[in-house]
């Protein structure tokens, strides 16, 4: 399959400087990764995907403050890597999933990074994977469904047009990819209220493998002993350290086949993400990560096979925030879901849109502190600048985490 090589910017060598990009988990840690390696290895980084798709722009609805950055984090759930070549069979195996014959295009993981101007605090907001939504360009004529499958809707549409235009297979399927990756991110703008997206990073379950297996062990912690024989978890109650094979079934897990008094949905799937990647942060930052060349290579030939970013993602761009990202100056959110359904047969989130897009309102543009009175109290009718979830499907796995130290999760 062909490959978009972006060209490598000239940067000084700055190690320090680096070495916080790296820490950003904005970049779910591999594109922050080949930061530091496109200069320590002399520019090796030009064979990542660099994609053509649209970016929604701010003029679709909420405006933009000068010098926010908003990114979409999108993990596809596909058994295939950025050339839709199948993995290695040992990652099969290791991730407890099917051959490239299994699985499509579904978005998983779908989690809008907010970084303000000004150096205010980050927000990373999780969207639950089956929330029922409006597609923004109803791809192959469907104009409504889950939104993660806002991505393989349009894939299929797109790659089945142009071949049947005559387009070779390659030319198509890298084509295709892009007006998928397009739609998920307007389908995502518009549901969010219209809010822009400047860059996006695109990851598959190879290369949270690889990630993962280039710097385990991590540590994790869980509130409750739970098994699942689908996801291959296995996991004690309490702190804990867990090879890759395992983080990947600690990511996957949103259901218990051991335990009569464990009960997990996708929200707690979900918390779990937003656990790992704290987790992954945190080793990251570990100084002797990145004085191991091999590591450093391998972590690199990652984000090469399976990442993919936007044409103007500046790898480096990161570095004046990434370090206060990685101390804990970032809060994951996930967006509230009112009831669980369903609907053509299909199970389903059912959606307060208009909440959601409020709330997304005052996630990125808070209300200013409140002005404190005589007695040096802030006023007690101000605002909240973070709302509280409405929901009526509200666990622990929904309440505010801080990211800076290992959070316990269910």
């Amino acid at each position: 399959m062909g490959r978009v090589s972006p060209t490598s910017p000239r940067v000084r060598r700055n190690r320090r400087r680096l070495l916080i990009a790296v820490s950003s988990l904005v970049t779910v840690a591999v594109v922050g990764t080949v930061a530091f390696a496109a200069v320590d290895l002399a520019g090796a980084a030009n064979g990542i995907h660099h994609s053509d798709a649209v970016l929604p722009t701010a003029a679709s609805g909420v405006p933009q403050d000068e010098g926010e950055q908003n990114i979409l984090i999108m993990g596809l759930d596909s058994r295939v890597d950025e050339d839709g070549n199948p993995y290695p069979q040992e990652i099969y195996d290791a991730i407890h999933a099917e051959d490239a014959s299994v699985g499509g295009y579904n978005t998983n993981v779908l989690m809008y990074v907010h970084i303000p101007a000004g150096g205010g605090q980050a927000v990373a907001v999780s969207i639950p994977r089956d929330d029922e939504v409006d597609y923004a360009g109803a791809p192959g004529g469907t104009q409504r469904g889950k939104i993660k499958e806002a991505y393989g809707r349009a894939f299929a549409a797109k790659d089945d047009e142009l071949r049947a235009a005559g387009v070779s297979e390659d030319d198509a399927y890298q084509r295709a990819r892009d007006a998928a990756r397009s739609e998920e991110m307007q389908t995502v703008s518009e549901f969010l209220g219209g809010v822009p997206i400047d860059h996006f990073v695109e990851v598959t379950m190879a290369a949270f493998y690889r990630v993962a297996q280039a710097v385990q062990p991590l540590e994790v912690c869980l509130n409750h002993a739970t098994a699942d024989t689908y996801s291959g978890a296995d996991f004690a109650a309490g702190p804990q350290q867990i090879d890759a094979a395992q983080a990947m079934a600690f990511v996957r897990q949103r259901r218990d086949t051991k335990y009569d008094d464990v009960f997990l949905t996708d929200l707690d799937r979900t918390r779990r993400q937003q656990a790992f990647l704290v987790s992954l942060a945190l080793k990251l930052r570990d100084a002797q990560t990145f004085t191991d060349f091999g590591r450093m290579q391998q972590l690199l030939d990652t984000a090469k096979q399976y990442v993919a970013v936007d044409k103007g993602f500046d790898l480096l761009s990161l570095a004046s925030t990434a370090q206060r990202l990685a101390g804990g100056d970032v809060t994951f959110q996930t967006l509230p879901v009112e009831r669980f359904g369903t609907i053509d047969g299909e199970s389903v989130n059912i959606v307060d849109q208009k909440a959601i897009a409020a709330q997304m309102e005052a996630l990125l543009h808070p209300a200013p502190a409140a002005t404190p009175d005589a007695t040096g109290a802030p006023a007690s009718d101000a605002p909240s600048s973070t709302p509280s979830p409405t929901s009526t499907v509200y666990t622990d796995s929904q309440q505010p985490l801080r990211a800076g130290s290992v959070p316990c999760v269910n």
